[in-house]
């Protein structure tokens, strides 16, 4: 079975994060909520309980499954890269999770990013001869993509979506890439989801 990651760093957009997950685990995939710490987290004495707790751009505290640290990037298909500014500024400072990204991307395997974490991409050449999308305004660090303003984009192994208004779209590309089209489209059909 397939498993996928998606990383929270503080300041990630809620809708992003949470609408793969929730959709994911309805079509019966395992996906995993993983804490990165950010920079000041060196500083302070956290306990490996609180670090599981991560902050959104909208001030919601959600419970992850895993801190970063207990991750074996083996384990897993594909590594998710929700939104929000800060977020994804947190999550591209974070150098472990950065070198993932690469290898995954080396390796042929799934990477996929949403709103301006696709900015992450494009700053990593990942995006160069694609076709992607992000947030309005962060196109200019989408680094030789063709660059769309549909909802979602998918280029061999690699997912963009726009922004928090695509993120069941989002979802559901990730869905049906590891479930098929047609879990995705049944599961479109259950939520009462009209593309």
């Amino acid at each position: 079975m397939s498993k996928l990651a998606v990383f929270f760093a503080e300041g990630y957009e809620e809708i992003e994060a949470l609408t793969v997950v929730d959709i994911c685990r309805r079509c019966g995939l395992e996906i995993d909520m993983v804490s990165v710490p950010g920079a000041e987290a060196g500083n302070n004495a956290a306990s490996e309980q609180d670090e599981r707790w991560v902050r959104s751009s909208h001030n919601v505290n959600v419970q992850m499954d895993k801190t970063i640290a207990e991750v074996n990037f083996e384990d897993y298909d594909m590594l998710i890269l929700p939104g929000g500014k800060l977020g994804t500024e947190n999550l591209e400072a974070h150098e472990g999770l950065m070198a993932q990204v690469d290898a995954f991307y080396r390796d042929g395997r799934y990477v996929a990013a949403i709103c301006a974490a696709p900015s992450i991409l494009g700053h990593r050449g990942i995006l160069k001869g694609r076709k992607a999308c992000c947030y309005p305004g962060f196109e200019s660090q989408l680094e030789g993509a063709d660059v769309t303003e549909g909802p979602v984009e998918i280029s061999d192994k690699v997912v963009t979506a726009r922004g928090m208004g695509a993120s069941v779209d989002f979802a559901l590309a990730i869905a049906g890439i590891f479930c098929g089209q047609g879990k995705a489209d049944e599961l479109a059909e259950t939520i009462c989801y009209r593309r």
